[in-house]
């Protein structure tokens, strides 16, 4: 039986939803959690306004859903690393801010965050909001033609562009409240589908990202661009977004084999900080690798 507890009501028509009716700082019982995790599968994006929870609290509601995703880059906090403090300080002025670009979280990963959560603990008076992009809505609204295209394509993915030596955050003049470790590291490449299904739902998604993608698997950067570049501007069309404006203590989920995010920074001379946790992920699955398992099932 539903519980009559749990409200969502939907904020955008591609994707997002606001859920009341709960309080995540009290433990959970089983139904509820799967409600949430229903809700999140159907609008992707799901905000909790007034929570007021801790780290140790954060910690335990991520865990819900799964193991915690490996924070490569980024140190957590002392007490609890799983958690990340996103912050950019009133004197950071005229600089990058942490996710202010279209992209989907550690796509560069084997195993991409499933879920990511943000909980607001300082915010500005205005600005700083979170937008999403379906990335649903973006492989389905691609012609026939170029979907065919795409299905047996795979894309490179790398962190080198933001934490490479010579990327944006080597420089520790950007970001510099964050506790970014930038490196050889991040010259790592990995290769997922261009249109991966989703695990649970499997439905078929777009899956590159301005940040994290570097070109087509045996094709080069500048080969690859003229494609790239539209697919970017294409996945982020704004029939395709909802927005979070964020409220004291509200908490953001999302699902990131299905949605992109973008972290705007209109808030120069405030400060921000919010606290992140992620769920671990499974290897994206291609068009092809989901139709044969379903046939082996």
């Amino acid at each position: 039986m539903v519980d009559q507890r749990l409200k969502v009501e939907r904020i955008a028509g591609a994707c997002g939803a606001q859920v009341t009716g709960v309080d995540l700082a009290q433990p959970l019982d089983a139904g509820i959690v799967a409600q949430i995790r229903a809700a999140i599968l159907e609008h992707q994006v799901l905000t909790f306004p007034g929570q007021s929870i801790d780290d140790a609290g954060l910690e335990r509601f991520t865990a819900y859903f799964g193991p915690f995703g490996i924070e490569p880059f980024v140190e957590g906090e002392e007490t609890h690393p799983h958690v990340i403090s996103v912050i950019k300080e009133a004197d950071e002025r005229r600089t990058a801010n942490f996710g202010g670009n279209w992209h989907s979280d550690w796509s560069f990963q084997e195993r991409p965050p499933s879920f990511t959560l943000l909980h607001a603990r300082d915010l500005p008076p205005v600005g700083g909001d979170t937008m999403f992009a379906n990335q649903y809505l973006a492989w389905e609204a691609l012609s026939s033609g170029m979907r065919r295209t795409l299905e047996s394509l795979r894309a490179v993915h790398s962190a080198r562009r933001p934490y490479g030596p010579q990327g944006t955050y080597a420089d520790r003049r950007k970001a510099r409240s964050m506790k970014i470790q930038a490196g050889e590291a991040a010259l790592a490449e990995m290769v997922h589908p261009v249109a991966r299904v989703h695990g649970e739902t499997g439905r078929a998604a777009l899956y590159v990202n301005r940040v994290y993608t570097i070109r087509f698997e045996d094709m080069t950067e500048r080969e690859s661009a003229p494609l790239l570049d539209y697919l970017y501007d294409h996945s982020v069309r704004p029939e395709f977004t909802c927005r979070i404006r964020w409220a004291p203590h509200a908490l953001t989920m999302w699902d990131n084999r299905a949605v992109q995010h973008f972290a705007v920074n209109d808030y120069d001379g405030f400060r921000r900080e919010l606290h992140r946790t992620t769920n671990a992920g499974e290897r994206p699955l291609s068009l092809a690798e989901a139709r044969q398992t379903r046939a082996a099932e």
